[in-house]
């Protein structure tokens, strides 16, 4: 008889788990399409050095005091911002500039938005034969525009007033606008207004109420480059302005340069008072194209 022992007889025991070992940490690997970053920085820090060395330049001729050759804008003056603003009529120029950036942005942002509702929202006859026009209407340049804007305003003795700048920015920036303006609405769901027209509200009171709210980034961009334009434009305030008294900044700023001498210190004075409104105008425009172009039409 075979008996069997209490170590033949006692089930096997399995083997103890063991706990997965930790991953070991990975050393970090570049993408196989992953540029370096040495490939990415320098050549932006390059074009950030080509596009500021002019801007320090400015700085430096506005800053120094007259004669002076040093590269850095110590001991620091103001002398330069004071003779431009008072004895240059700089301060009148600013004011007229101003008048007239403020009246082209109101003209242009309210006629191109009547316009561009039309073109959005209509459909008539020859409809794309006049998108056709407005569009190459931007291949004319402006110079081509002063002969009949000049014979236009001398019949209806505008000339020397700032509403003939005003009319002449307004005829020039209108068509893009009108087309930018245009594909803003016709983001806008038709179905918001015919909702509104629905609740009792007649086609304008539908527009107001409705699709203007969600068109406010767009005005704002189409008007702040209406803005900068008449700011920034020469030619029609050089050909229908003549008084010292009613000229804005670019022309203010051609008479600092004579044939035989430029006062470089006032100059580049002047370019700094001209470029600080079109700097905070287009800060303000980034703000809007960047939280409002991302937000949908249709909010719940």
């Amino acid at each position: 008889m075979i008996t069997k022992t209490p170590e033949a007889t006692a089930p096997a025991t399995a083997p103890a788990h063991r706990a997965p070992e930790p991953p070991r940490p990975a050393g970090r690997r570049r993408a196989w399409d992953e540029a370096p970053r040495w490939q990415i920085y320098l050549p932006l820090s390059v074009y950030l050095v080509f596009t500021l060395v002019p801007f320090y330049w400015i700085l430096l001729f506005a800053l120094r005091p007259p004669g002076s050759t040093s590269l850095v804008p110590w001991p620091m003056t103001f002398e330069h911002f004071e003779k431009v603003w008072t004895e240059r009529a700089f301060g009148t120029y600013f004011q007229n500039s101003v008048l007239v950036g403020v009246a082209t942005l109101v003209t242009t942002t309210l006629v191109a938005l009547a316009g561009g509702y039309a073109l959005a929202r209509f459909d008539f006859r020859l409809k794309r034969g006049f998108m056709l026009a407005l569009l190459c209407s931007q291949f004319v340049p402006g110079a081509l525009l002063l002969v009949p804007l000049f014979q236009i305003f001398a019949e209806l003795r505008m000339i020397n007033s700032l509403g003939s700048v005003v009319i002449a920015e307004t005829v020039f920036q209108l068509p893009l606008s009108m087309i930018l303006i245009s594909g803003f609405i016709r983001n806008v769901p038709y179905s918001l207004e015919e909702a509104a027209w629905v609740d009792g509200c007649n086609r304008f009171s539908a527009f107001r109420v409705v699709v203007l709210p969600l068109l406010r980034p767009g005005l704002v961009a189409v008007g702040s480059f209406a803005f900068v334009h008449s700011w920034n434009h020469f030619l029609f305030a050089l050909m229908f302005l003549s008084d010292q008294d009613r000229q804005t900044i670019p022309v203010g700023l051609n008479t600092l340069m004579s044939s035989d001498s430029v006062d470089l210190g006032a100059l580049a004075a002047g370019g700094i008072i001209a470029a600080v409104p079109v700097v905070i105008v287009f800060a303000f425009i980034q703000k809007w194209l960047i939280t409002g172009f991302s937000a949908g039409a249709v909010k719940g």
